[in-house]
């Protein structure tokens, strides 16, 4: 009697189009490094605060969140060491333009990248003035700026890299805000979750993975590149490098202990108390 094959099991990874991780998973995703060997694996493309939503439903079982909604579920998930966003330079950035509609400098309405983000969490401990957030996709939040829309918008990704190409004034850098208050500590802003259902030993081998796809993509990134322009937002070349050098590094392989303790802080600034801006 042959012996009977045990199938692979299915794994969903979601995590977001934006430069950073499409870097990361690259490698993973075109099949350019050993496949987990027990799992077939399905890849999920969302933005930031669907995924966000996802990961309070246990919708998948690897997923990257903001690192602010993932400190709210670890009772679900553990978190990764790897594949996350820390930044020691950049964070995100309210934004005016000549078009604001709130001369005073006050901005009265801020359209945000989502309720759960880590930049919504800071935003409302950082910003003393009353104001109505506005949760927008990202990548709509600049437009609706300029249109005079929204008073102010709380910029991410490559969007807050290019405020000078969009005519836009910064009026709270939030990276600088959280460095004068952790003595230059990096700003966690998104980390990857695996559900505590998974067994110890194969959350070992996804983060193993991770690192894997990662080293690929850092050795030979021309192999990954057609990937990462077809997911991106902005399809200059140069301002996607810029976006992976600030997003992508040693915290990416392993957030360590400096990492652990960023993350520390940031949960002790999200559960103090809020300052009065409205949030639905």
């Amino acid at each position: 009697m042959s012996e009977m094959i045990t199938p692979p099991l299915p794994l969903t990874v979601a995590v977001s189009p934006c430069p950073n991780d499409t870097f990361i998973f690259g490698a993973w995703v075109l099949g350019q490094c050993a496949p987990l060997p027990d799992r077939t694996t399905s890849f999920i493309w969302e933005d930031v605060q669907v995924l966000n939503e996802a990961a309070v439903r246990k919708e998948y079982d690897v997923i990257k969140v903001s690192a602010a909604q993932a400190l709210e579920l670890l009772d679900d998930y553990v978190l990764l060491p790897a594949g996350g966003a820390f930044s020691k330079v950049h964070g995100p950035k309210l934004v005016t333009s000549a078009f604001s509609s709130s001369p005073s400098g006050a901005p009265r309405s801020i359209a945000v990248p989502g309720l759960g983000t880590t930049a919504a969490a800071l935003l409302r401990q950082a910003w003393s003035e009353p104001a109505d957030l506005i949760p927008v996709r990202y990548d709509q939040i600049v437009d609706m700026v300029l249109r005079g829309e929204v008073d102010a918008g709380l910029l991410i990704h490559e969007s807050a890299l290019l405020l000078d190409r969009y005519g836009l004034s910064c009026i709270l850098d939030l990276g600088r805000w959280w460095g004068e208050r952790t003595d230059g500590l990096p700003l966690p802003l998104g980390c990857i979750l695996g559900r505590r259902t998974l067994r110890p030993e194969t959350l070992d081998r996804i983060t193993a993975q991770i690192q894997a796809s990662l080293n690929h993509a850092s050795r030979a990134p021309d192999s990954i590149w057609p990937l990462v322009r077809a997911l991106a937002q902005e399809l200059d070349d140069e301002v996607l490098r810029i976006h992976i050098r600030t997003y992508v590094n040693q915290y990416s392989r392993d957030m360590g202990d400096e990492g652990a303790r960023a993350l520390e802080y940031l949960g002790e600034v999200v559960h103090c108390q809020k300052h009065t801006l409205g949030c639905a």
